[in-house]
């Protein structure tokens, strides 16, 4: 699953660290020239912590645009912390000692940003070519040019140098701020809690819960317009500390209930569950967020405080790393739990909303009326969606995978909206089919074409999509009716596939896949290329293999005794062949 605080959508760095004008932007290249001739100075991004940065020197918008930075506010960091980050950060490498445009770019500190893990790894991978004075030197290229140069010093070489610990309140209050800023942005995708979220009894909950958010919004703001945390607005804010505990902790419970009961709960009971609670899951969500924006920006102004004062008092100082630390971890709890469930309940309604034939959803109290149930499904997607696609963005429509055994007739657009919601993040489709059940041979010989839509509601047909992961079936009226899938096989459980040559009477191909546990053949129309049947099973007999323990275990049972009291070869006596480099040829039913 993608790092809820990575914004980044494009394609990752090559995997030798090595790049090309189109595939990769970060690259050991020469420093770019301004026209001039001069050298420009690089930016400098020093790491602090994972995924926060602070840059020195320029920081063209055109790299803030490729690489996705988030800036960080820094109103609640005092300018003496900022001296001191930027002293200490210099000194990593002997870069005072460096001279010309890279001394000059340490000369102050521009400001913090929140990469992505996409980003990160751009800039890694452009500096394994160059590293000197512990930074990885590369360039960014925009549309194949080099843009600008960049010295990025990650955080591993941040802790070597000792430079974290010697500055470590000054970097808490950095990734106090990371963290309130990115909660921030995640409740500011203003989920449209309309009448079809919030009931007479979650009106009045959330009252209490916005008025405890605007409380700290409001001493955030002014804290940092003056500078400080000052004693008035801190004793008024310390007041409300109960009533922040309780909402943050109603919240985390309730949303810690949804995604157990998920988790004990087979694929249909999940759907029963998200059906039947869609409209408080969402609202759970939301309100977690909300209180924990508001949790966290109480601990900011916390540790704000707690900082000014550490300057006379180590306890103090220490007291500000223990409160990153304590709200960094339930900061990043509350995170992973909000986009497990806001992840299952969304996939869940894109399901719906995509699904061409599904006749009920209990989303309302009309079951029967398949239209009313669309139509809030839709609503209810629509609420939570922004919020869904800021903590995950949602995977690309997929597209025709190379290998297809289906009539040419057949849609197969409809079959890939639905499926593209049962995919897993960086899960690739390689193979879709559609079998032809038996007892359908005769229509499916004599009139294809026109009677395909008829075929698929009464044949109960099957839907085969082997991914680089599983192998996905599926009756397609329950895959397009309800959105319900079959088996899932994980494709390290294949043990042997056979395509016959011959057809079989009908003009059929067939495949007969024999997994540990089970033995099945798939049927494929007569219109169907055996070509496309044999890629088929060419891509399946990738994962053919018997693991070692299987394999014991078969000779084991050779070795067994015959069993006393049986007449004739029954199961006792049966010789069972260790398997050799293939596996049995035998009819696969």
């Amino acid at each position: 699953m993608q790092d809820p605080s990575d914004s980044m959508e494009g394609a990752g760095p090559e995997g030798n660290g090595r790049s090309d004008t189109t595939g990769s932007r970060a690259a050991d290249s020469p420093t770019p020239h301004s026209g001039s001739g001069s050298a420009a100075a690089p930016t400098v991004l020093v790491e602090v912590r994972p995924g926060v940065a602070v840059a020195f020197g320029e920081v063209p918008a055109e790299l803030i645009a490729e690489l996705k930075l988030g800036p960080i506010d820094l109103g609640l960091v005092s300018v003496d912390d900022r001296t001191r980050i930027s002293a200490a950060l210099a000194s990593i490498g002997n870069t005072a000692t460096v001279g010309g445009n890279l001394a000059n770019s340490f000369a102050g500190m521009e400001g913090v940003y929140r990469l992505g893990d996409t980003a990160r790894a751009y800039l890694s991978a452009g500096g394994t070519l160059a590293v000197r004075d512990g930074a990885n030197l590369g360039t960014v290229l925009l549309n194949g040019k080099i843009a600008h140069a960049v010295r990025w010093t990650p955080v591993t070489a941040v802790t070597a140098a000792g430079v974290a610990a010697a500055i470590g309140p000054a970097l808490a209050m950095v990734a106090l701020q990371m963290m309130l800023s990115q909660v921030a942005g995640l409740v500011r995708t203003n989920i449209a809690l309309t009448s079809q979220v919030l009931t007479t009894v979650r009106h009045g909950q959330w009252a209490e819960l916005t008025a405890l958010v605007d409380a700290v919004d409001r001493a955030v703001a002014r804290a940092r317009e003056l500078g400080s945390v000052t004693t008035t607005e801190w004793e008024k804010l310390a007041a409300k500390d109960d009533d922040l505990r309780k909402q943050r902790e109603t919240y985390r419970l309730n949303v810690g209930e949804h995604v157990r009961q998920l988790g004990q709960l087979d694929t249909s009971g999940q759907r029963q569950y998200l059906d039947t609670n869609a409209r408080a899951i969402i609202f759970d969500a939301h309100a977690l967020l909300s209180s924990l924006k508001a949790w966290t920006g109480y601990q900011t102004l916390h540790a704000a405080r707690a900082r000014a004062t550490g300057r006379e008092d180590d306890g103090e100082a220490r007291l500000v790393e223990i409160i990153e630390r304590e709200t960094g971890e339930e900061f990043n709890s509350a995170l992973a739990d909000a986009t497990c469930l806001v992840g299952s309940l969304t996939r869940e309604l894109r399901i719906i909303t995509e699904l061409p034939g599904r006749a009920t959803v209990p989303l309302t109290a009309k079951r029967k009326d398949a239209k009313r149930a669309r139509h809030t499904s839709t609503q209810l997607l629509e609420a939570i969606q922004p919020l869904a696609d800021a903590l995950h963005p949602p995977a690309p429509p997929l597209p025709v995978p190379a290998v297809v055994c289906a009539p040419e007739s057949l849609d197969l657009d409809r079959y890939l909206r639905v499926l593209r919601w049962f995919l897993e993040a960086g899960e690739t489709l390689r193979v879709l089919g559609l079998d032809a059940p038996d007892r359908m041979g005769a229509i499916l010989d004599g009139a294809k074409g026109k009677v395909a839509p008829t075929m698929e509601k009464a044949a109960s047909r099957n839907l085969v999509a082997i991914t680089d992961r599983r192998i996905i079936t599926a009756r397609t009226n329950a895959f397009l009716g309800q959105g319900e899938i079959g088996r899932d096989i994980p494709v390290d459980r294949v043990r042997y596939v056979r395509a016959p040559a011959a057809r079989d009477g009908n003009g059929r191909s067939a495949i007969d896949l024999i997994t540990a546990e089970e033995n099945i053949r798939w049927l494929f129309d007569s219109d169907v290329d055996n070509t496309d049947v044999s890629a088929l099973a060419a891509v399946l007999a990738e994962s053919m293999n018997i693991p070692d323990d299987e394999r014991v275990q078969l000779r084991q049972q050779r070795q067994a005794p015959p069993e006393v009291g049986t007449k004739g070869e029954g199961a006792g006596t049966r010789s069972v062949e260790p398997p050799g480099p293939q596996a049995p040829t035998g009819d696969a039913e």
